[in-house]
């Protein structure tokens, strides 16, 4: 049977259409657009899930929301693969960063969104917003010193999480080359072929 994807324009459901690719389960995408002022989903994704949120998958007569619970979804779906490693200390990592993305640092990202939309209102917030969000990418830069994916030597579904994090800190959060192996790491990320495939379906996406 296959998966339908609610696809947001420049949203993290672009990180549903990379996993699928990787995995190489079957899918189409229903795509939609931000209202071009106020940015928000169009209120026809509230027919899907009262939420109105994206990403949204329908599968088996069954919708599914939480971009981590869609993850977990499809790594089962697809027999495990790009699931958990088999070594106990890189499986604690993989699920704690399937839930680190959402969880700790999308929330300074979005204040930062938020702030940035204030104008000067927002400046006084706006440095120790950063600061929490460069606390973040300070010890994301740690943890890829010995290890080339965030659970370790494999790449799996939890690297396609932190994808979108770390590049909307690259586009509009100040990373740039000081933290080289976090830089290293997305550049690796995108130039996977399903990465490529999944920008190919999901359409412009602004932080590739």
């Amino acid at each position: 049977m296959t998966i339908l994807v609610h696809h947001l324009e420049n949203s993290r459901s672009q990180r549903i259409l990379w996993l699928l690719e990787e995995l190489g389960l079957p899918y189409e995408v229903r795509r939609y657009e931000r209202d071009p002022k106020t940015m928000m989903a169009p209120p026809e994704l509230k027919a899907v899930h009262p939420l109105g949120k994206a990403p949204m998958i329908e599968d088996g007569g069954r919708v599914i929301v939480e971009t981590a619970a869609i993850v977990e979804y499809l790594v089962e779906k697809a027999g495990g693969k790009l699931g958990p490693p088999g070594n106990r200390d890189a499986a604690l990592r993989y699920r704690q960063y399937l839930h680190y993305a959402e969880g700790s640092m999308m929330p300074p990202l979005l204040a930062l969104l938020v702030l940035g939309k204030l104008g000067v209102l927002g400046l006084p917030a706006k440095k120790p917003v950063q600061g929490m969000l460069d606390t973040h990418l300070d010890w994301l830069e740690t943890e890829l010193t010995d290890r080339p994916w965030f659970a370790g030597n494999d790449f799996t579904a939890a690297d396609v999480m932190m994808s979108f994090p770390i590049e909307a800190s690259r586009s509009r959060a100040g990373l740039d080359g000081g933290r080289p192996h976090l830089i290293d790491w997305l550049e690796r990320c995108q130039a996977r072929p399903a990465y490529g495939r999944a920008l190919e379906q999901g359409g412009p996406y602004a932080y590739a």
